[in-house]
Parts: C-alpha cells; structure tokens; sequence
C-alpha cells in the first residue's frame, strides 16, 4: 500500500514564485500553514472555499471560511485555527505585498476599510460560479512572460475584486447585516465620490454634523473621513491615467467631477507628489 505523503500548504511550497510572479493562484488549501504561533501574511490573500468549514480567530474576532465564502486578508494580520472539518478545501489569490502599489489594483486601497474589519462575504452558487470563472481565466497563463503575465493578472484580479464588491454591496443593501456609519459611508462614496468631496455631504447623508460624523469614522476605521474620500478620487484617476490612455487629462478631470484640469492636477500632486501627466509618463 502506498504511503500517504504528508500535506505541504501551498503557501509553504509557493514563497519564491509568489515574490517572482506577484500574482498566484494556489489550490489545495486544506487550512493555514501549521505552526504554533498564529499564521501571519506578509501578502495580501483572498480565500475562496469549495467545501467544508474552517472556523477562525481573525486578530481577536471570530471568523470563518466555508463553502462558496469569499475571504480578503489584508497583511500583517493574525490568523488562527479555531477548528476545521476534515474536508475543508479552498483556493488562494495571493499577491506580494509589492503589487499593492500597482495603478491597476488601486481597487485593493478601495476596499481596505470595508473589508478589513469585515473580511469574508457568502456568495450563492451564481456568484461563487461567476467568482470562479475569473478564477480560472487568472489560471491559464503559463505560457506567458513574467513582465506580461503581472499585467495581465493584475487586470483579471482588478475585475475578480470590483464583481466580488458588487456582490457584497447587494447582499449588505439586502440584509442590512452592517450597521456601522462607515459602511453606508463607503456606499455613498462610492455613488457620489465624483460630485462630492467634501466631508460635510456624506455627514449630512448620515444624518450626523460634520465633526460627530468624522469622529465615528475615525474610530471605527482608523482613519478620517477625509482620507477616505482623497483615497478614492486618486485612486480612480490613477486607474484612468494607466489604462484609459486614450482619455486626455482634461477628459479624466472631467469624468471625476473637476472643474478644470488645473484643479485637478493641484488636487492630484498635493496628494501623490507629481502630476497627472508625471504618473502617467513614469507609467
């Protein structure tokens, strides 16, 4: 009788092609990679769960992943095994911490304090079927160069993460299970981000003053409510910068709610240190 070889977590086996490659796919994760102490990433990760359940210590809150669950790690946070059903099985979207700089998964800084108190979302069978379709197209890309292939995974992912948005977005609207000021912040933002940057609209939309409103956002998010809001404008104009080329900077302006371009060169250098077009040309 063959001996059974003993399980390797592909984290474990995958540390030297994750820092090569920036994006990669990993099946057959049956858990977290063993040790004693709790498991933290250096890499940003997204869990996806085919079968099974794996209960967790997120930091110091209780999480889970289990079948047609969708988890977003953000790094440096604290991961232990709470208890797991022998048949637990996920895939694993893992990408160097290097590529959160990339223009293109701008998306990633969208998403940190919406899903990094929140982590995991559950999915129904579409939604999990659609999530695994983009899945498999980041799997097919072997035959293509490193240089092309970070491109062209960074492209797949920044679409994987802007559907997985889409549909956690529906299901909190549905079943109004997030009740924090923040989230329907972020919601907001997200419909009137390229009408309003002032921090006294989304108070209002709140229903809250301007400073009690700021106060709670920072509290729950670690963060005001004006970063937030520079946040999500440059990270948009970053995106249209590096992949609508054919947009001059004026267009892009125009698009986010400038009212010159001008404007919107000062708004974009006081926030990342350069011009549009300096991003653009480094680019």
């Amino acid at each position: 009788m063959k001996k059974e070889q003993p399980y390797t977590h592909p984290i474990t086996l995958s540390n030297q092609r994750i820092k090569e490659e920036g994006i990669v796919v990993l099946d057959d994760a049956r858990g977290l990679p063993t040790g004693k102490e709790p498991f933290v990433s250096p890499d940003y990760v997204i869990c996806i769960g085919h079968r099974g359940r794996i209960d967790l210590m997120y930091d110091d809150y209780a999480d889970f992943s289990e079948k047609h669950s969708v988890g977003v790690i953000f790094p440096n946070h604290a991961l232990t095994t709470v208890s797991k059903t022998d048949d637990y099985l996920a895939t694993l979207i893992v990408v160097d911490v290097s590529m959160l700089n990339d223009p293109m998964l701008q998306i990633i800084r969208q998403m940190r304090y919406r899903y990094e108190s929140h982590p995991c979302v559950l999915l129904d069978r579409h939604e999990y079927r659609m999530i695994m379709n983009a899945v498999d197209i980041m799997r097919e890309t072997s035959h293509i160069e490193i240089a092309d292939r970070r491109v062209f995974l960074a492209r797949q992912l920044e679409f994987l993460l802007r559907l997985l948005s889409y549909y956690r977005g529906k299901k909190l609207n549905e079943t109004h299970t997030d009740k924090r000021i923040s989230s329907r912040f972020h919601n907001d933002l997200a419909k009137h981000f390229r009408q309003h940057r002032d921090v006294g609209f989304y108070a209002q939309q709140a229903c809250l003053s301007a400073k009690h409103f700021s106060t709670v956002i920072k509290e729950e998010t670690g963060h005001t409510a004006a970063h937030w809001i520079h946040t999500q404008v440059v990270a948009e104009a970053k995106m249209l910068l590096h992949i609508r080329r054919d947009l001059t900077v004026q267009a892009i302006a125009d698009m986010l709610g400038f009212d010159e371009q001008a404007t919107f060169s000062r708004y974009f250098r006081r926030e990342t240190g350069m011009s549009p077009t300096e991003f653009r040309e480094r680019g």
